[in-house]
């Protein structure tokens, strides 16, 4: 299964390149922002991330609301979150 996780740009690391880096459950790692079209994320921004790419900014509200949803889903949530913190990008 294939969740797209909320996660708060902490730092933008490329503007040029639309790379950033996003706080996911305590784990920071770089994202890509291209697929956001002309709405460029900023520092503080919510994002949903799927594979690597922010797919859309999402709001604190609708980013905590899926937090506790994927919380409740259980076992896919755990797994989706083990693989992010084992992955090696930046």
């Amino acid at each position: 299964m294939c969740l797209g996780i909320p996660g708060k740009i902490v730092e933008i690391i490329d503007e040029e390149h639309g790379l950033v880096k996003a706080d996911v459950g305590g784990v920071r790692r770089a994202i890509a922002t291209a697929l956001l079209d002309d709405d460029p994320a900023q520092v503080g921004d919510w994002v949903l991330i799927h594979v690597g790419f922010a797919i859309a900014k999402i709001n604190e509200e609708e980013a905590q609301a899926n937090l506790r949803a994927l919380e409740e889903i259980g076992e896919a949530y755990q797994q989706e979150m083990a693989d992010f913190r084992a992955s090696r990008i930046i």
